[in-house]
């Protein structure tokens, strides 16, 4: 995933910062720009219904012929991508990189248009508070998402100038077919830039309003704030919200299959990647690599892009050759093939998804890294399967959870959270659980993990399921854990906090079956 200049994180939490801010979290000091006059009040009115956003028509060819179409800005692809995730629910990274591929760019200006959007996307919930002070109504959907494209380049990114950020952002609404709004965007940006170099930009009250401070300052819905708060205190739930990977970095991990730890390090080098081991085995830390699932050595299948905590959930199963396993819940695929390589060409791993799509997903992957040893099928795990009752070695459950353990790779999780959402996840993973368990045999393992940090998702569940079914206990094992994690295991559980321990959040729970 490429990142680009992540030139400022989040607002008065990081050190290298766009200006100095005070005790209060309001910036000191001032940046070059327009002239500070008084702050000015609320302003313009939402202007009338227009078309959504299109390409820009106003750029046709001014020679003969055919017009071309109009060739796509860092801001532009930046936009386009903030659009597919605000609007069309898209994973972030998945959107930038599309939206890059597609714009062409030169390597500085995709390092620009990653920076924007990364800065408008972290700080989705912050842009509209500090924002909403000019605004009387919020406008359409398009007009909000380029002020929040502008506003995170004045109030993140230093390095651009403040008349840059505003210019563009009326042109993107004319290219939109919205130029009845180009004195709205233009008055509430500048309005903008003036209470900015006033200090007058000021979060809510940490001690009075600690839920808005903490929603607003991380950009991280209310319920889902609210949760952290509850579980960890404010200064651990600001902590695990606020947390960003300290570089710009994708972790691989080679194909056994086809080279081994030491192989993949000599190809790393060769293709000129920067790299170094990661605390997983088989790990790599990669930086500034841009779009690894467009390399040619991906396409062969020479290695899979997968974050070391998902990692490790797969290698809690300790996957030998010959096993039968089942992966639940197991698109896009990355544990299920990370387990049947593991296991040679041997074994079976039988990997289930609700969605026949999400099944092609998992497919692929195994075709693309030569793994026959994969069965996926499209099953709903909350249904008992018959069939394999006490016939697997190992079953593992990677359920659907709420995510906020990886909100620094997937941003847009933590504000689309509601309580309706969170509420229905319980139960849809005590379902799984208590579906699966049946086809593990005497003796084998049933691994339970989530990428997310709250308690009712995790540890709770766990003991939930533990007191259901006396017939399985706790497997204290830790071999299959690098030495660094070992001592926070806790009861056969592991919870992995991004913050503490640099790594995505994820818990890990390994239960036995003792008995039938």
């Amino acid at each position: 995933m490429d990142r680009g200049n992540r030139d400022i994180e989040r607002p008065e939490n990081n050190p290298v910062d766009c200006f100095q801010r005070d005790g209060a979290g309001r910036p000191t000091g001032n940046r070059n720009g327009f002239q500070k006059p008084s702050p000015m009040g609320k302003v313009a009115r939402e202007a009338g219904r227009m078309r959504s956003f299109g390409e820009n028509a106003a750029n046709k060819s001014r020679g003969r012929g055919k017009p071309q179409k109009p060739r796509l800005t860092a801001r532009d692809a930046a936009l386009r991508a903030l659009q597919d995730v605000a609007r069309g629910e898209a994973f972030a990274a998945q959107a930038l990189d599309r939206r890059l591929e597609e714009a062409r760019l030169r390597p500085d200006d995709r390092r620009l248009a990653a920076g924007i959007f990364y800065s408008a996307a972290e700080n989705r919930l912050y842009l509209d508070y500090m924002l909403g002070r000019f605004l009387e109504t919020k406008p359409e959907p398009v007009v909000v998402d380029i002020l929040h494209i502008a506003a995170a380049q004045l109030l993140f990114m230093d390095r651009v100038p403040d008349h840059a950020a505003v210019d563009e952002a009326v042109k993107q609404v004319r290219a939109a077919r919205r130029e009845g709004f180009t004195g709205l965007v233009n008055a509430v940006l500048r309005g903008l830039i003036r209470a900015r170099d006033a200090g007058e930009l000021t979060l809510p009250d940490r001690e009075a309003e600690p839920l808005k401070w903490l929603s607003v300052k991380h950009s991280i819905a209310e319920p889902a704030a609210r949760r952290l708060i509850d579980a960890y205190g404010l200064d651990e739930a600001a902590a695990i919200a606020g947390w960003t990977p300290p570089r710009r970095e994708q972790t691989v991990r080679p194909n056994r299959l086809r080279m081994d730890g030491t192989a993949f390090e000599a190809w790393l080098t060769g293709q000129g990647y920067a790299w170094r081991r990661g605390l997983v085995e088989d790990a790599f830390i990669v930086e500034n690599a841009g779009n690894l699932a467009a390399a040619e050595g991906y396409r062969q299948g020479l290695f899979s892009i997968q974050g070391q905590s998902a990692m490790l959930a797969a290698l809690a199963v300790e996957p030998k050759p010959g096993m039968q396993i089942l992966d639940a819940c197991a698109a896009p695929g990355g544990k299920s093939c990370l387990l049947a390589e593991r296991m040679g060409t041997s074994g079976r791993v039988f990997a289930w998804d609700v969605h026949a799509h999400r099944v092609e997903l998992i497919r692929a992957a195994a075709r693309r890294l030569g793994l026959d040893n994969v069965r996926p099928s499209e099953r709903d795990a909350r249904k008992p399967l018959a069939s394999l009752e006490l016939t697997m070695d190992a079953v593992l459950v990677d359920a659907p959870c709420s995510g906020l353990g990886v909100i620094a790779d997937k941003p847009d999780i933590k504000y689309r959270q509601t309580e309706e959402s969170l509420a229905a996840l319980p139960p849809i993973q005590r379902d799984i659980l208590d579906a699966c368990c049946g086809a593990v045999k005497v003796g084998g393992l049933l691994v339970y993990a989530t990428c997310t940090v709250l308690p009712e998702e995790n540890e709770a569940q766990a003991r939930a399921f533990l007191a259901r079914h006396p017939e399985f206990e706790p497997d204290e094992g830790d071999g299959w854990l690098p030495e660094a994690l070992r001592g926070k295991l806790r009861d056969g559980m592991l919870q992995i906090l991004p913050n503490r321990d640099g790594l995505e959040g994820f818990f890990i729970a390994r239960m036995r079956r003792i008995r039938q």
